[in-house]
């Protein structure tokens, strides 16, 4: 059972490895079978198809994201909470920037996927809505709270779509993870025009902070 496991899991980072570095849609469950020296016989022991595999990888992320992303328990702890968030999403991003890379293609051919992955972000959207909540009682955001949905739903916007955008400005390059903490400073503009005078000092200690991660890097200079 152990070594089942434990092959089962190796293929998984394997996967992941590929297709981070190739793409998903150029790797096919030989290629993983060969990196691996494993059978093709061996490998579809532990998966199906290479979209089992895919879904069991989103599977992985999606429970990383739920154990490490939490509300804050006290509007004193906001900002805490969204550098958390930040840190927490970006970094996943990069482990996983295949998927970000070809997110309507790869959910195009998986229903299933579909679904799983909507009901994953429904539930990410409630916990970015109440870290902005959060914010706004702290006095870090002055924001209407009609306008609170469409906001939490922009940052997602960028975040989701950063690493896509990245690969479109340069798509030859390789991707590196200074370019994805370029994401993070992108959302912090976000929030800027809604700082209140008292939290703009903390806001600009973070962009500092997240500016020393990308390398000092810029977007054209990436």
């Amino acid at each position: 059972m152990d070594k089942k496991l434990r092959t089962k899991d190796k293929i998984l980072q394997a996967s992941i490895e590929l297709f981070n570095q190739q793409g998903e849609r150029c790797i096919t469950t030989n290629h993983i079978a060969a990196h691996l020296g494993i059978s093709p016989g061996n490998l579809y022991y532990h998966f199906r198809n290479k979209e089992d595999i895919v879904r069991n990888i989103f599977r992985e992320y999606a429970k990383l994201l739920e154990n490490r992303l939490q509300p804050p328990s006290q509007p004193s702890e906001a900002l805490d909470s969204l550098a958390q968030y930040l840190d927490v999403v970006f970094e996943l991003m990069w482990r996983f920037h295949f998927f970000y890379a070809n997110l309507p293609d790869i959910l195009s051919r998986d229903p299933a996927l579909q679904q799983d992955y909507l009901t994953v972000q429904k539930a990410v959207l409630a916990k970015v809505i109440s870290v902005l909540t959060a914010l706004k009682k702290a006095d870090v955001i002055a924001i209407d709270d009609a306008d609170m949905a469409n906001f939490a739903h922009t940052i997602k916007l960028v975040v989701t779509f950063w690493i896509s955008y990245l690969k479109t400005q340069k798509p030859q390059s390789t991707m590196n993870k200074e370019q994805a903490y370029l994401g993070v400073l992108k959302v912090l503009l976000l929030f800027k025009p809604y700082a209140t005078a008292q939290a703009m000092p903390r806001i600009e200690k973070l962009q500092q902070h997240y500016q020393s991660l990308s390398g000092e890097q810029t977007l054209e200079s990436s």
